[in-house]
């Protein structure tokens, strides 16, 4: 048999595989050495192939539509530094928790390290930020390889999606000739006769488990169900039933999905960051107990509240088996799947659901809010926490919001208040970082069908390039770019007393129009002058590329916020001192 139909067969049997397990989508980045999986993913019917250019934006352009359907994406590039682009999505997928599968061609074993061209170490490339990483043989001929070939891409697509998810990383190392054999079409035949199955299972605790957990929480009337970053269906019914079985308040993190929806809302406290901004009340508001689900959510005021609770039943729920506790306040952790463990404690307890506790928390949190609705309401010019508000009356019902990191994310915390409408938030906040957002919102609205993103002009320009993704495949993805022309994160840190070398070491003013790039990319660019101009091209947004850029002040964005933080505190003091007398 020839070399190529040999490669032809081991690499459609792998491909067939994937697809025999569910995979359906694959992110492809021209390159000369992976040119057999190229051809032979274009070739299979049920894959649906988007090409990228640039490694590092495909990378996250996959991470991004793999979060948006909780399934995994194959990612492929040619050998190189192609490869090492896509660092930095791989070790977000790891620490979100985003199933990928990672897909490096390489020179074989004879052109390694010998100086050949293209050629560097992939051999366990991304180090602990892949779940599991394989060396491929080289294509051979027989049963047994091929055999081995099916249970490799099983085994990848199990590993990076059972939870915790993650990426997988499959190197496979190739030999010239490099075009496949196509004629006979690989996949004309069946799939179904070799191919292997799987069964995928939930942690769950036992009852005796449930009961002691439901013993340690009876007594305590003060307590917190925390929820970070958690995107599953079906838990926010869990976990607002297990409120009201414990009467403890949910602090209802923007991405725990609980701030949107048709579920009720009367049991989440989303402006607790803003209630606990000044610490001398933390007293009145430090619990005896806490259930935590999902990542640390970004408020740093609830991580600091947290780090002070030394004595306090602390349980941590994971569903991943994953250990996610910054803080080193856990006491139990907690392996079950979320939704089980809502349910089965909620059956294990029954305690007054309307408690002082949690009346205190509510009455707050009414108030909280509506101090930020009136200053929101009579903000006249543009403003960040503004646009955020905005943005919560103007999104469509069944809208995905793709969010930025540093103070996009921050501000959709402190701004994004509870409503009905099914808006599901997103955002890569694994490891934090600002690149690669733009072609995750790609990735996200490629998925979708339409997707807004919320984004700081930093990070918009950090990632320009995703915006090709849009151009090329002609998705439909309108981008709320906030301009503030700098890091307007560090504005609210200790670096901002120090006014020398501020601006230039931080506040990083580069003094881009943006305009330009937008249309180089076939967008449609809008610069609003006031609200009404803003919510005509918000409400107007129907397909295609659209960004709205907003124009705000460094500065008066501060002074906006503490003054709103201000406001929450004298109101706080009102209430404990009429709770007092």
């Amino acid at each position: 048999m020839e070399h190529q139909e040999i490669m032809t067969t081991y690499l459609a049997t792998f491909i067939r595989q994937l697809s025999a397990m569910g995979v359906r989508h694959a992110v492809v980045s021209p390159g000369s050495r992976s040119t057999p999986i190229a051809m032979l993913l274009a070739e299979h019917p049920n894959f649906q192939i988007y090409i990228d250019i640039d490694e590092r934006s495909a990378a996250f352009f996959a991470l991004g539509m793999a979060k948006e359907m909780r399934k995994p994406v194959v990612l492929l590039c040619t050998s190189g530094t192609a490869a090492a682009n896509y660092f930095p999505a791989v070790a977000e997928a790891n620490i979100s928790r985003v199933p990928l599968i990672v897909l490096t061609a390489d020179r074989p074993h004879e052109l390694r390290n010998v100086g050949a061209p293209q050629a560097i170490d992939q051999i366990r490339l991304y180090g602990p930020h892949a779940k599991w990483f394989e060396e491929m043989p080289l294509p051979e001929a027989g049963g047994e390889v091929l055999q081995f070939v099916r249970q490799t891409a099983t085994r990848a697509v199990v590993t990076a999606v059972q939870q915790p998810a993650g990426p997988v990383h499959l190197n496979f190392p190739l030999r010239e000739p490099l075009v496949p054999v196509l004629d006979p079409p690989p996949f004309a035949c069946k799939e179904e006769n070799q191919a292997i199955g799987s069964a995928i299972g939930k942690l769950e605790l036992g009852g005796g488990e449930i009961q002691k957990i439901a013993a340690a929480i009876r007594p305590k009337e003060r307590g917190l169900i925390i929820c970070g970053t958690i995107d599953e269906p079906g838990f926010p019914e869990a976990v607002l039933t297990l409120s009201e079985k414990t009467g403890y308040p949910i602090l209802a993190d923007p991405l725990s999905q609980l701030r949107s929806g048709k579920h009720g809302k009367e049991r989440i406290i989303e402006n607790y960051d803003s209630l606990l901004k000044d610490p001398k009340w933390a007293g009145y508001l430090a619990p005896d107990v806490v259930i935590r689900f999902g990542a640390m959510p970004v408020s740093k005021s609830l991580t600091l509240l947290l780090k002070k609770l030394e004595t306090v039943d602390h349980f941590v729920v994971d569903g991943g088996n994953g250990w996610r506790d910054p803080v080193k306040r856990g006491t139990t952790a907690v392996y079950c799947d979320e939704i089980a463990f809502c349910n089965k404690l909620a059956s294990a307890v029954s305690m007054d659901s309307h408690s002082s506790w949690f009346t205190m928390w509510h009455t707050l949190n009414e108030r909280a809010r509506s101090i930020v609705e009136i200053a929101m309401e009579t903000e006249k010019g543009l403003d960040e926490g503004k646009t955020v508000t905005e943005l919560a009356k103007l999104l469509p019902d069944g809208s995905t919001l793709f969010v930025g990191n540093s103070m996009p994310i921050r501000d959709v915390d402190t701004f994004f208040q509870v409503n009905s409408k099914n808006i599901r938030i997103l955002a890569n906040r694994g490891a934090n970082g600002i690149d690669g957002v733009v072609s995750s919102a790609a990735g996200v609205s490629a998925s979708v069908g339409k997707a807004y993103l919320l984004i700081g002009d930093l990070s918009f320009f950090h990632d320009l390039n995703g915006l090709l993704m849009a151009k090329m495949h002609k998705l439909n993805l309108c981008v709320i770019l906030i301009n503030n022309n700098g890091g307007g994160i560090f504005s609210f840190l200790p670096q901002a007393n120090e006014p020398k070398n501020f601006e230039r070491l931080f506040g990083t003013p580069t003094g881009l129009e943006f305009e330009y790039a937008v249309k180089m990319y076939g967008g449609r660019y809008v610069k609003p002058r006031d609200w009404k101009e803003f919510r005509g091209a918000l409400s107007g947004y129907e397909n295609g590329l659209q960004v709205i850029e907003v124009q705000t002040d460094r500065a008066k964005n501060v002074e906006n916020h503490r003054r709103m933080w201000m406001q929450v505190s004298r109101e706080m003091e009102t209430y404990f001192q009429g709770e007092n007398q």
